[in-house]
């Protein structure tokens, strides 16, 4: 037995003259996207997050620790805390200035700071399920900041607390 397949997307603009049907189209979308919400929450709730790459390594730092990612300005002035670069800070070598290199904007009510990082990779979305709260060993020497893992098959993602990371009190001296 065959399952049944989709009605055929109709344009609503095609049904401005036919109200009735314009609500049953609407609703019956509704319901597609409601049932599709609905297999997702079955599916186990999911986490977001920024995935970066620092002294050869991918992590992730949670979306709600993030402001926002900049490019590295052509011309800086030395000023104490808003911009540190990560690698440096975790004792890894100092992260070379390249097209790819980004500003990723802490978002922290108290502490404003930007970490730059080697490369952003963009978002990555992972299943609850998928995290672990065993922390890889990493190049950078970062462990004490990491908040677990996600893993997926063969790849581990570890999680960089940045709020761990500006509460510190390497951070402070760091940023002074």
């Amino acid at each position: 037995m065959s399952e049944p397949s989709a009605p055929p997307e109709v344009e609503l603009k095609s049904l401005r003259d036919r109200p009735f049907d314009l609500l049953a189209e609407l609703e019956r979308r509704g319901r597609a996207v409601s049932a599709q919400l609905s297999e997702q929450a079955d599916a186990g709730r999911e986490w977001v997050g920024v995935a970066l790459r620092m002294a050869g390594d991918l992590y992730l730092v949670a979306r709600e620790e993030t402001r926002e990612v900049l490019g590295v300005p052509a011309s800086t002035t030395r000023v104490p805390g808003p911009i540190i670069d990560l690698r440096h800070f975790f004792g890894s070598g100092i992260t070379p200035i390249t097209r790819n290199t980004r500003v990723v904007v802490v978002h922290h009510r108290e502490i404003p700071a930007g970490l730059l990082v080697d490369e952003v990779l963009g978002f990555r979305r992972f299943a609850e399920n998928e995290f672990t709260g065993d922390a890889p060993p990493t190049v950078a020497r970062c462990e004490r900041y990491l908040a677990g893992a996600f893993r997926r098959g063969q790849e581990q993602w570890p999680v960089l607390s940045l709020r761990a990371v500006l509460e510190s009190s390497a951070f402070a001296e760091a940023a002074a």
